[in-house]
Formats: C-alpha cells, sequence, structure tokens
C-alpha cells in the first residue's frame, strides 16, 4: 500500500552537453560584445593560425580565443605581459565546460584611447566643416619655391629631397625643421605652420614625417596642428606615416599623400613632360613664324612691283614743269599780242582824230600803258618763276638723288641688283655695286659687321 502511495515526480536531467550548451546561450545572450582591458599571459599559436591566452588584471583572469580570420587585421605581434584592448563575445568552451572569451578585435591599450580621442577630435572638426571640400586650395602647377615642414634628420627628408631632385631640380625647397613626435612638438609644427603661412615664400607646403605608432604619430592628431593648417594661406600637402595611416591632419589639409614621397610627386610636374610640352610649343611657334615670314615675302614683293622708281618719278615732275613753263610763255605772248592790238587800235583812233594835243595826250597814255605792261608782264615773270624755283626745290629735298648728292649712297647686290639694307644681308666674297652722287663703284666684300 506505501508503495502505491507514492507519486512519480517527473525529473528533467541534463546531460553534460545540454548543460554546457545552454550555459552558453545564456552567457551569449546577456552579454552583447563587450570591450575589455587587461595584460596578455600564456599566449599560445598552434597549426591552425589561431591564438590562445589569458588576460588577466592583479586579482582575476579570463580565458580567451581569437580566431585566426579575425587574428590576421592584428597590426602587432601579441606577447605575454602587453597590456591590450580587446573587443570580444562572453562564451562558453562546450567541450571542456570552460567560460572563455571570444575575441574579435584586439589593440594595444594605450592605441585604444588615442583612437577613441581621434574619433571624437574628427568628428568635432568635422562638424565644424574643417574637412569640407570648399575649403581646400588648389596645388600649383609650376611652384616658384616649395617649402617642407618635418625632422631635418628624418628619413622623410631624404625620401622628399630625392623626388624633388628627380622630378624638378629647378623648383627651390625651403625645411621649416620641426620635431615630430613629443610633447612639445604639436606647439611647433603649429608655429611653423603660421610663421611660413606669414613668410609667403612658397608656394606649396609639405608636411611630412614618416611611419611609426599610433602613439607616435600623435602629434598630427592634435587640434592646433589641425586649426593651423586649416588656417594656414599655402596649399598643405599631408604626408604623414605610411599608406594605412590616417592622421587628422591628413583630413584638414588641401591635398594627403599616401607617403612623403608621394607628396614630393604631388607638388612638383614632371620636367620630362614639360620639356616634350616645351617642344611641342617651340615647333608650333616656329611654323608659324615661318607661315607669316613666306606670307610677308610674297606681300612685300607685290608691293615692291608696284612701286614707281624714283628717276621716273623725277621725269614726270619735269615734264609737268616744261608743260606750265611754256603754258606761261604762251600765255604772255598772247597778253603781248593783245596789248600791241589795242595799241594799234589806239594809234588808228588818234590818227581818225586830228588834234595834237589829243594826239600828245594818246601818245602819253599810250607810253603809260606800255610801262604798265611791260612791269605787269615782268611781274607775272618773276612770279612764276619764283613759283618755278619753289617748286624746283620742294622736288629736290624729296629727290634720292640729292641725298646721294649729300655724301650718301645706294648699295645694291649683284648680279640680282637687291638693295641691300642690313650688312648682315651681305656675306664674305659678294659682288656689290654703289651708286654715289656722281658715278657708280663695284667692289667685292671682304668683311661685314651688324
Amino acid at each position: 500500500m506505501e508503495e502505491n502511495n507514492i507519486i512519480e515526480i517527473q525529473r528533467d536531467v541534463f546531460t553534460v552537453s545540454r548543460l554546457n550548451r545552454e550555459a552558453r546561450d545564456i552567457l551569449e545572450g546577456h552579454f552583447s560584445l563587450i570591450w575589455l582591458e587587461g595584460e596578455l599571459s600564456n599566449v599560445a599559436r598552434p597549426a591552425s593560425g589561431h591564438i590562445y591566452f589569458s588576460l588577466k588584471d592583479a586579482s582575476a583572469q579570463v580565458s580567451c580565443a581569437m580566431f585566426r580570420g579575425r587574428n590576421q587585421l592584428i597590426r602587432f605581434k601579441p606577447q605575454d605581459g602587453m597590456q591590450v584592448l580587446v573587443r570580444a563575445q562572453v562564451s562558453l568552451y562546450e567541450a571542456r565546460g570552460n567560460y572563455q572569451l571570444i575575441v574579435e578585435h584586439m589593440e594595444e591599450a594605450g592605441d585604444g584611447a588615442l583612437l577613441r580621442a581621434f574619433e571624437d577630435l574628427k568628428k568635432k572638426l568635422a562638424n565644424e566643416g574643417l574637412f569640407e571640400d570648399a575649403h581646400k586650395k588648389p596645388l600649383p602647377a609650376l611652384p616658384r619655391q616649395i617649402g617642407v615642414i618635418t625632422s631635418p634628420s628624418g628619413a622623410a627628408i631624404r625620401d622628399i629631397l630625392t623626388v624633388l631632385k628627380r622630378r624638378f631640380p629647378a623648383i627651390p625647397v625651403v625645411i621649416y625643421p620641426v620635431p615630430v613626435q613629443g610633447e612639445d612638438a604639436k606647439t611647433k609644427i603649429a608655429h611653423m605652420l603660421k610663421q611660413a603661412s606669414e613668410r609667403n615664400e612658397c608656394d606649396v607646403i609639405i608636411l611630412a614625417r614618416g611611419g611609426g605608432s599610433l602613439e607616435d604619430l600623435w602629434s598630427f592628431n592634435e587640434e592646433i596642428v589641425a586649426r593651423a593648417i586649416f588656417d594656414c594661406a599655402i596649399p598643405v600637402i599631408s604626408a604623414v606615416g605610411h599608406e594605412v595611416d590616417f592622421t587628422i591632419a591628413d583630413f584638414v589639409a588641401d591635398v594627403r599623400a599616401a607617403t612623403p614621397s608621394m607628396a614630393a610627386e604631388l607638388a612638383t610636374p614632371d620636367q620630362q613632360e614639360w620639356l616634350q610640352s616645351l617642344t611641342y610649343l617651340q615647333t608650333r611657334l616656329f611654323n608659324r613664324v615661318t607661315k607669316d615670314l613666306q606670307s610677308k615675302t610674297q606681300q612685300l614683293d607685290w608691293l615692291s612691283k608696284r612701286l614707281r622708281h624714283p628717276g621716273r618719278y623725277l621725269q614726270d615732275i619735269a615734264q609737268k614743269l616744261d608743260e606750265q613753263e611754256q603754258r606761261i610763255k604762251n600765255a604772255i605772248r598772247s597778253s603781248i599780242k593783245h596789248a600791241a592790238s589795242r595799241i594799234s587800235e589806239l594809234h588808228a583812233h588818234i590818227r581818225r582824230h586830228t588834234p595834237l594835243h589829243r594826239i600828245k595826250e594818246h601818245q602819253q597814255q599810250c607810253l603809260n600803258l606800255a610801262h604798265r605792261l611791260q612791269r605787269s608782264q615782268a611781274d607775272i615773270i618773276n612770279n612764276k618763276q619764283q613759283n618755278i624755283s619753289l617748286l624746283a626745290r620742294a622736288l629736290d629735298a624729296v629727290s634720292p638723288l640729292a641725298t646721294l648728292d649729300r655724301g650718301y649712297a645706294i648699295v645694291n647686290k649683284l648680279p640680282e641688283n637687291k638693295l641691300i639694307r642690313m650688312a648682315t644681308e651681305l656675306k664674305t666674297g659678294d659682288q656689290i655695286e654703289t651708286r654715289l652722287g656722281k658715278g657708280r663703284i663695284v667692289s667685292t666684300v671682304t668683311e661685314q659687321k651688324s
């Protein structure tokens, strides 16, 4: 009876696998990805490529696993005793029942704080508009002088100078020496940027340093440096670290270069390309000038054919003068003839009227008229002769023959009888004819001076 009165209780019996699995689900469901800082110990790297280690502080430790797909992104080699910051998933290894962390990201602990500061400053400056393209200044095509703000003893300056010498050695370089890391580096870099802007002796500035850790590059992540770059009136090329390194200076600068050598490439043109371009322009200029000279030569030949010889012009003037002289003489003869005819008429009139006193009066009148006529004729002849003299002197003033009489000469090259205006048109051995005021001289050129 007692056995019949015992109530059977249904038991939920867990297997170990189930227990570990549900414990794992509870841990992973309760904790999202967490950041954890601690010291590495028991670091192991099996052939699988995974990393197993413990993360501890002064009073506790936890087992961790970081699988190969994730640890390939680490930029340093994890070692025992190293202080790190990890982003991990809280989990449990079911096969052994070990509580552990599955690490997805690892960085050195110091870098973690710096990265947070980097992101905060980057967000602040971006909100203020310091990164906007509207504020970026274009680089000059051919800078008159290049400024380099960097350590005078680092590898960066050697790389920059090597590239500048190779690409365009004619451009002078001004080095503004500054420390590129350390407590006072940010202040000195900002001061040098301001000084370079005020001096305004360069057309572009390269701000550079070699590679290093985030802490080594931190001077270029400082707000004072970022604002100095933004306020600089000269275009700034930022070349800090290696290609994978990014700093706040890169975002504020007008141009970011992956390396110092690349910055030198961006700051200068390629002299070979410029020489090729100049050669092309020189050829075009030569062809254009040659074409213009040919055109002007043809025009000159056409004008020379239209130009009348001075001797022919003088002949026409002399002929016109002869015609004028003949017309004057004919006019005088006509006047005299007309006057004589009038006198004859008067004499006949006198003869018709007998009174002597009237005859005498008429005779006197005739004498007066004859005298007036002679004076008038003389005046007319004098005036005409003066006009002829004035015309002759004017003609003589423009006559090349008068120029020859004053001691000048006209030189022609034989046998083509080409008029010579400059000594450079002749060479030794040429035959020339020199026309003087009286006579001509044929001679040979023994020397010419320009």
